[in-house]
């Protein structure tokens, strides 16, 4: 049988239990041309939030009644398609069940003997390109500047770091919890780490970025966002990649600071990862060169079970999490 995870309902502010539906189906058939992957992981990923908003976006929304959507990888149990072979790994948008019908288009194969099947949909996977393709492209680091990253303990803004570091850049981190921000430095490499609980963020900003900030790679929008606005340099690039701190308002809140945008010359501009997918492998294997010289290193948080998803999904909220959430099928 195959367990799958659909929409039940559209949620307003934080999703409940009821938001997912559980159910049982037949294992599908291979029709010619396709195949049967039996996934071992699920990517679980704050924009996953916000497929379930019946608004426009850059995707379309999930359906009610529709699996959900994820980014997973597994093993080919059934194949009738001559291209893709009984045993290997492939990764693609697979969604929350046990096993999914594949075909050539949107998949691709990976190999388990050079990293870990977490790391292709993390630091190999979306998380990464994201963070590959954010900073280079749309933050554009140089090397001496300063490059500050929010949501920095967690799958994009981790790599994001460790790249700015190994362009040459002074980083620094904003995280909540002792650990993370101990993690971000001395695992990561980071110049310092902001603990965004138990500190005045402004403040934070300016101790450690003393000559102001060149690139702000921003995860979270809110309050952060504002302070960091506060303390950016002429020129300075602002990639938007997500605004966690808002996906689940009622009242979502905009940056109140913006004018400094004006006033320094600045850039504030969103980018959405898959509009660089032609670019997907190149990036994988640079960074994958970065991961086998030890410059770039990859850290996943592994929960099991297709029945916990509802738990898990709520640790992109919590913070109950470091580095790449993780759900491991049974």
């Amino acid at each position: 049988m195959n367990k799958k995870i659909t929409l039940a309902k559209r949620p307003v502010g934080l999703p409940g239990a009821d938001t997912w539906n559980l159910s049982e189906e037949p294992v599908p058939q291979a029709k010619e041309g396709e195949a049967i992957l039996k996934t071992s992981y699920i990517s679980l990923d704050p924009a996953m939030r916000g497929w379930i908003n019946d608004t426009r976006s850059y995707i379309p929304p999930v359906q009610i009644g529709e699996v959900m959507r994820a980014g997973t990888v597994g093993q080919v149990v059934e194949s009738k398609n001559p291209d893709i072979k009984v045993g290997d790994y492939y990764t693609g948008w697979g969604g929350v069940q046990q096993y999914c019908v594949i075909a050539d288009k949107g998949w691709h194969q990976v190999d388990p003997s050079l990293a870990p099947l977490p790391t292709y949909i993390g630091t190999l996977g979306m998380p990464g390109m994201t963070a590959y393709f954010g900073l280079m492209d749309v933050g554009q680091p140089k090397d001496g500047e300063t490059v500050l990253v929010s949501g920095a303990a967690g799958a994009v803004g981790s790599i994001v770091g460790q790249i700015a570091k190994i362009k040459g850049c002074r980083v620094v981190g904003i995280a909540g919890g002792k650990d993370k921000c101990d993690h971000v430095v001395n695992e990561l490499g980071f110049d310092a780490c902001i603990n965004y609980r138990t500190e005045n963020v402004r403040k934070g900003i300016k101790q450690h970025c003393p000559d102001g900030v060149d690139v702000y790679f921003d995860n979270v929008g809110g309050d952060i966002l504002d302070a960091a606005l506060t303390r950016i340099n002429r020129g300075a690039r602002i990639p938007i990649c997500g605004a966690i701190s808002q996906y689940n308002s009622t009242e979502p809140k905009g940056p109140v600071n913006y004018l400094s945008l004006l006033v320094n010359r600045a850039r504030m501009e969103g980018f959405v990862v898959l509009d660089y997918a032609k670019d997907f492998r190149t990036a994988a294997m640079e960074m994958g060169g970065w991961m086998m010289q030890g410059k770039l290193k990859s850290k996943e948080h592994i929960e099991e079970g297709i029945e916990n998803f509802h738990e898990t999904f709520l640790r992109l909220f919590s913070g109950d999490k470091l580095g790449k959430l993780v759900l491991k099928v049974d």
